[in-house]
């Protein structure tokens, strides 16, 4: 069975709702410091969500903030990954699952 672009774009809908929605949250909840220097230098997008097309548009569209493609989103993700690997305490630091069981 093949697929048509009406097909997929359909599929995408809710995953791509509930991920912008979640940039939302993020940022609703982003400390001040940082929340000025992503609406001045805008956000990074990277890993294969970038690779749809439009995915940069939309964000824009949908936070009114500069959205940056990098030229190879996998293999950026695989080098951010292996980066924070060897900052494990960094990651402790800024683990959203070690924030929420901090604060039960």
């Amino acid at each position: 069975m093949l697929l048509n672009d009406a097909e997929i774009r359909e599929a995408l809908v809710e995953p791509i709702s509930t991920i912008i929605n979640a940039i939302k949250v993020a940022l609703e909840n982003t400390p001040p410091e940082l929340a000025g220097d992503i609406i001045d230098c805008g956000m990074v997008l990277t890993g294969g969500g970038s690779l749809l097309r439009g995915m940069d548009i939309r964000l824009r569209e949908e936070t009114g903030l500069p959205i940056i493609t990098v030229d190879d989103p996998l293999t950026s993700v695989v080098l951010g990954v292996g980066k924070i690997l060897d900052e494990l305490d960094l990651l402790r630091k800024v683990s959203v699952m070690s924030q929420y069981s901090g604060s039960r």
